[in-house]
């Protein structure tokens, strides 16, 4: 029996590789686009390869995640520096040190105290609680990191895995459930305010440059912060569908235990975390990177002894983290190459001539796709340029059709697009297709909504020059 499965195994490894090698050799034996450069064509061959074998599996995910590095220096697309450099850039050592942060948290005992403090406010049904983690998420991510917010509510509930005996490779529909619900959410809520992540002053940074306006930092909240509660509930459903759990209500015995009173040990991690906290908050005012914040505080935590750094390096998922660093890596491939330029002048000149709604919703669908493979500040910075012009020409609003850059780019289709989710498959309980069933239509579900959602409410708050539901 046990012989069969490694037969199994060696099989479908075997066909997942000959897929994505095939598929690669289709691309690159196409003859070359028009306005595409070689360089360009040999990378869309290697992304579509790269992407095959990371959504299989076929390959242990960390080293498809080598080899994508490696592939871009063989194959000519980018010299070695600038393949490997990615690998740790501020962004990825950040989610680095953010992975840290979670396992610290379930090491010091502080994410089981977490974990009481929500169930006591939310109770123990799953409807309800799961209700409170998709809001709370979206909101916070909205003034806060959206990689720190997943660490913290993410970890926190990994305990009621372990008290129900669910292990990653005994993941059910309530654990993949959770684990998806979390990162989603919290990737959905970036768009809020200036605070929420890079592509919000990106955005507003390539608008004045391109038209003069400065966009401030209530009015772009008074404009998205309303509107990131409609993909938080649409999050909620869509992941409710998916994974539809199976129990009602997680066990009493979670708050029935009786937690003692925190010892020194806990205090101080919290102390340093909200000290973390704190300085995060204020990056915009220090120009302190947050990558260096997370530093100081690890350098706090393991220097008083609070937590073992033996103990994190051993539990650290390196795999996960490689991903992040590969897909970052083929980001910049994507736009060093000119792939993203020339795939974004294909697209978006479809959209010329269409109601405000349709250039919103079709930039959006591109900007979503794009963040898929390439930071969210990148996707905007690189869509805008074109995206405004287009908008000035077509008469609409320019503001508004930026504003679907930051939007769109929280909306990703790929476990790659974003810190939270890596963080979240760095846990095990869920395979690429399980997030790939619910990002895809999550992705298009909430691009349609907010895009519906903004038509109604932005003319009746008075956003200049566009008519309710793009009816004049």
């Amino acid at each position: 029996m046990e012989e069969d499965v490694v037969v199994k195994s060696n099989r479908s490894i075997l066909i997942g590789v000959l897929v994505a090698l095939a598929a690669g050799l289709f691309i690159y034996a196409l003859p070359t686009p028009e306005g595409l450069s070689p360089q360009g064509h040999r990378y869309l061959a290697l992304l579509v390869t790269i992407i095959i074998l990371w959504v299989s599996e076929a390959l242990p995910i960390g080293v498809t995640g080598l080899l994508a590095g490696a592939s871009l220096i063989l194959f000519q697309i980018q010299p070695a520096a600038k393949a490997w450099e990615p690998f740790a850039n501020p962004a990825v050592m950040f989610v680095l040190m953010i992975m840290m942060f979670g396992i610290i948290l379930d090491e010091a005992g502080v994410a089981k105290r977490i974990l009481h403090i929500i169930i006591k406010a939310a109770g123990t049904n799953v409807k309800k609680v799961s209700l409170v983690l998709a809001i709370s998420s979206a909101y916070l991510s909205a003034f806060f990191h959206d990689a720190t917010i997943t660490i913290i509510l993410l970890f926190s509930f990994l305990p009621v895995f372990a008290a129900m005996g669910i292990t990653p490779s005994k993941s059910n529909n309530l654990s993949k459930f959770f684990v998806i619900l979390i990162p989603l959410s919290a990737s959905a809520g970036g768009f809020g305010t200036m605070l929420g992540g890079g592509r919000n002053p990106v955005m507003a940074a390539k608008l004045q440059a391109i038209t003069g306006y400065e966009m401030g930092f209530l009015e772009f909240a008074m404009l998205n912060l309303p509107l990131v509660l409609i993909p938080a509930l649409a999050t909620w459903v869509i992941c409710f569908l998916a994974f539809r759990p199976d129990i009602k209500h997680l066990p009493a015995s979670i708050t029935a235990e009786e937690l003692p009173p925190m010892n020194i040990k806990q205090k101080g991690v919290v102390g340093f975390f909200a000290l973390a906290f704190f300085l995060w908050a204020l990056t915009d005012i220090t120009k302190v990177h947050y990558s260096v914040v997370a530093a100081g505080a690890l350098a706090l935590i393991f220097g008083f002894r609070l937590v073992s750094f033996d103990i994190v390096f051993k539990k650290f998922p390196w795999e996960s983290w490689l991903v992040f660093g590969a897909g970052v890596a083929m980001g910049i491939a994507m736009l060093d190459s000119g792939a993203g330029k020339w795939a974004a002048g294909k697209f978006l000149p479809l959209l010329e001539g269409q109601n405000w709604m349709v250039v919103f919703a079709g930039s959006g669908l591109l900007g979503s796709i794009m963040s898929s493979f390439m930071s969210n500040s990148a996707a905007t910075a690189l869509i805008l340029p074109i995206t405004i012009p287009m908008a000035q020409t077509m008469g609409i609003p320019e503001t508004a059709i930026a504003l679907s850059a930051p939007i769109s780019t929280s909306f990703i289709m790929l476990v790659i697009g974003c810190p939270p989710t890596i963080i979240a498959y760095s846990t095990g309980y869920f395979s690429q297709m399980d997030f790939i069933k619910v990002a895809v239509p999550w992705s298009i579900v909430c691009i349609f909504l907010v895009t519906v959602s903004a038509a109604i409410y932005w003319p009746l708050i008075g956003f200049e020059g566009l008519p309710l539901l793009g009816i004049r």
